[in-house]
């Protein structure tokens, strides 16, 4: 849970100050801790750690001082941006950043592996681009590493209406980060034949022609029954797409039980009779062994949240459902992601 390093409230991890106390925040990724944002830097085991140059729009992340250059982590990532001044832009930037830093915490947190696109061919890097300000299509995707962001999907407005054209039940942009994520991480994590036949078995054989399926999908769309083996429309599409749909929601998933964990969250049944047929306890982490916990977690929490977000006249916060076949995909990239569990050691 992250915390004020002055006062010790909660924070939220894109906030530059504490609404508490006003001190000037600033995240250190290798520790996963906020620490004080002092322009003189913050002393963490005998290494100074300064904010990063782009905290006036709005990150929040620390930079050790010998990395030979004022951009954090997060933000070496980036392989291209707008032009610097396309202030616009750069407005859009801000926003898709914190969707971008909570990806790289979560990623952290399960220790799984970041190489940077500049120190490894098809290292992990991200073109954040704006197609209104250059006025052509910027299209969202994955090609040898580097994850491509329009960043005219943080306007509200736009992306809701391309949720409504395409037909999906939830588009935001932290779903984009994560879902484009599972397709690097599904050539980083299967590395030998065995996983990939295991993987194919379950997903289908991505070596079909990805044109091709592209083509039928958006000429006839999703089978009728689709609902009964996958996890949304767009996963019908061909294998990867398949694979990164379920990995997103394994994310989402995660995520939002970690923290409902860190929070003290508990269901007691005798408190809510009725509702939950036995006590819940989420967990922050979930062993390799206990994915049918997990998902029996999940599925009592996420009706909990879809209760509250209906009192609130919103829609369904998951509007998804997991019949058997994704709970297999999903136990899958479980026992993908389980053996990363997190080290001590992290990128600086």
């Amino acid at each position: 849970m992250p915390r004020c390093p002055r006062c010790g409230r909660f924070v939220f991890l894109d906030e530059l100050a504490c609404r508490h106390c006003a001190a000037e925040l600033g995240y250190h990724h290798p520790s996963l801790s906020f620490r004080a944002a002092e322009p003189g830097g913050a002393l963490v085991e005998g290494e100074r750690w300064f904010p990063c140059r782009n905290r006036p729009w709005g990150c929040n992340w620390l930079v050790a001082e010998d990395a030979g250059t004022g951009r954090c982590f997060s933000c070496r990532l980036t392989r291209r941006e707008p032009d610097a001044a396309d202030t616009v832009a750069w407005e859009k930037l801000a926003d898709a950043g914190i969707a971008k830093r909570r990806l790289i915490v979560q990623l952290l947190e399960l220790g799984l592996p970041i190489v940077p696109y500049d120190e490894r061919e098809g290292g992990l890097g991200f073109d954040l681009l704006s197609s209104l300000s250059a006025n052509a299509p910027v299209m969202i995707g994955h090609a040898n590493g580097i994850i491509t962001i329009d960043l005219a999907e943080t306007l509200d407005a736009r992306r809701e209406a391309l949720r409504v054209s395409l037909g999906e039940p939830y588009r935001t942009m932290l779903g984009h980060f994560r879902h484009e994520i599972g397709h690097y991480y599904q050539k980083e994590l299967i590395v030998d034949e065995a996983s990939w036949e295991a993987c194919r078995a379950l997903f289908g054989d991505e070596r079909a022609s990805y044109r091709d399926a592209l083509d039928r999908h958006y000429s006839v769309g999703a089978p009728a029954n689709w609902r009964a083996s996958f996890i949304s429309e767009y996963a019908t599409m061909h294998p990867w797409e398949d694979f990164a749909e379920c990995f997103a929601h394994y994310l989402h998933l995660r995520n939002t039980l970690a923290t409902a964990a860190a929070a003290g969250m508990v269901l007691q049944a005798d408190r809510a009779p009725g509702i939950v047929d036995h006590d819940i306890v989420p967990e922050t982490d979930y062993p390799r062994d206990e994915l049918e916990r997990m998902l029996d977690d999940w599925g009592w929490l996420s009706l909990f949240f879809n209760r509250v977000s209906r009192a609130m006249g919103q829609r369904d916060l998951y509007p998804f459902e997991l019949p058997a076949p994704v709970r297999a995909k999903l136990a899958f990239i479980h026992r993908l992601v389980t053996p990363y569990r997190r080290t001590p050691s992290a990128p600086a």
